[in-house]
């Protein structure tokens, strides 16, 4: 399984960035998909997940309301809409998938098998 992570970039905070991960397997063939971040000096965190095709999205408290996982089972990409960014948001973000994700396992780094290799997000203050 191969991810490729796009979309990162220099915003301002308040703004919007969309990252897009490309999957080199069905996305909607039961795999679980899921967001990781990790900010200089930190370790990485989870983001925002699907599992499997219950369709229904997963978030860290951190950025719920603000953050949407989506799928485009056409494209077999994931996507993750970021909307009021702040400086706090800066990292690198990666992608991440896996079809024998726990569901109480989901929010686990240790439960995804295949890593995109990271997308840089900036946000200015």
């Amino acid at each position: 399984v191969q991810l490729q992570a796009s979309g990162g970039g220099l915003v301002q905070a308040g703004e919007s960035v969309r990252l897009s991960c490309a999957a080199s397997v069905r996305t909607g063939s039961g795999y679980t998909f899921g967001w990781f971040r990790q900010a200089p000096g930190k370790e990485r965190e989870f983001v925002a997940g699907t599992f499997r095709n219950n369709g229904i999205g997963y978030y860290a408290e951190s950025v719920k309301g603000r953050f949407t996982i989506s799928k485009d089972n056409n494209k077999n990409t994931v996507f993750l809409q970021m909307n009021s960014l702040s400086p706090e948001d800066t990292a690198v973000y990666y992608c991440a998938a896996s079809s024998t994700v726990i569901f109480s396992a989901r929010y686990s780094q240790d439960s995804y098998a295949y890593w995109g290799q990271g997308t840089q997000v900036t946000v200015s203050s």
